[in-house]
């Protein structure tokens, strides 16, 4: 009897051992990859028309990578998307990859269909707060509609992309089809959505953002290892 108790200690010892090393091995892999860039955007985003490793979000991946800073991008961007559904989606991606720069690419289907712009400002309002909460550096992406509705509609609808930028103090793309909406050139044949000639001009005009969220970011890592050598004890 003693022998066998003393076998299955050396067992429970040995498994706690072997368990303790795989989660410390876990953890220290998770922390050694690089830091996730998540996008949450529509059909822009989503590479509509295209293959996904042509669309800006894919050149932006590999441009993190040329400039030294690479992320793990996840494109979470779907066709057709509303405000309320990324809305929805957003927790779980949060708690799913927890990352550090969040781009909000959302609101031109609210707007095509007509929502009611408060509807869309509380949700990229709630949508803000729950990136900023979970500790990402936030990126709010504006877009315009065509002049369907009434000059007020669209008016509302503009203004809300400037509005929230400003009360989160979050980086602000004011159009992201900026010099390509109007260029018959860089639109697919519905004139809705860029072709994949437009990806380049579209990362360009998500560059000024991405900097200084990629700023804000380090500077944030920064403050946090200063925290951490300031509470180790000597």
């Amino acid at each position: 009897m003693a022998v066998f108790k003393t076998k299955f200690l050396f067992l429970l010892v040995a498994w706690t051992l072997v368990s303790t090393a795989n989660s410390f091995v876990a953890v220290h892999a998770a922390d050694s990859r690089p830091p996730a860039l998540a996008v949450v955007g529509d059909s822009l985003s989503a590479g509509y028309g295209m293959f996904a490793d042509e669309s800006w979000v894919a050149l932006l991946e590999q441009r993190l990578a040329d400039i030294g800073r690479p992320h793990r991008v996840i494109n979470a961007s779907i066709s057709g998307e509303t405000t309320q559904g990324g809305l929805t989606r957003l927790p779980r991606l949060l708690e799913r990859h927890a990352p550090a720069i969040l781009v909000i690419q959302l609101g031109g289907n609210d707007g095509l269909r007509g929502i009611d712009v408060a509807t869309m400002e509380r949700n990229l309002a709630r949508m803000i707060e729950l990136g900023q909460a979970a500790g990402s550096e936030v990126i709010l992406t504006g877009i315009r509609i065509p002049r369907n509705y009434a000059d007020a509609y669209n008016e509302a609808f503009e203004a809300v992309y400037p509005a929230l930028a400003a009360r989160y103090d979050v980086p602000l793309v004011d159009f992201l089809l900026e010099g390509v909406a109007l260029e018959p050139s860089l639109m697919q044949a519905d004139g809705i959505h860029p072709n994949v000639e437009a990806q380049p001009r579209l990362l360009e005009n998500m560059w000024p953002a991405v900097e200084e969220a990629l700023a804000r970011s380090r500077g944030q890592a920064g403050e946090l290892a200063a925290s951490d050598t300031r509470g180790q004890t000597p």
